[in-house]
């Protein structure tokens, strides 16, 4: 637990955020068409739960990457 506490603290790369941030943008935008009180082709709904599953999970896996300081202190600049 303590490793994800600190995962989740640590800088994230710049790629892993922006990754983060389309992932949560998507989740977004499903959870709108999954709540929209119009009627949608049942597609629709579906497509949009597992785009709402796949966002969150990207979101926080990218979160919890960070930028490995090994490299660094092997070849420093």
């Amino acid at each position: 637990m303590k490793e994800l506490k600190r995962r989740w603290t640590a800088k994230t790369p710049k790629f892993w955020k922006k990754v983060r941030n389309i992932a949560i943008t998507l989740g977004a935008v499903a959870g709108v068409i999954l709540t929209a009180p119009v009627s949608l082709p049942a597609a629709v709904i579906t497509a949009a739960g597992y785009v709402v599953t796949a966002g969150t999970v990207a979101a926080t896996l990218s979160q919890l990457t960070v930028e490995d300081k090994t490299e660094e202190i092997k070849n420093p600049k």
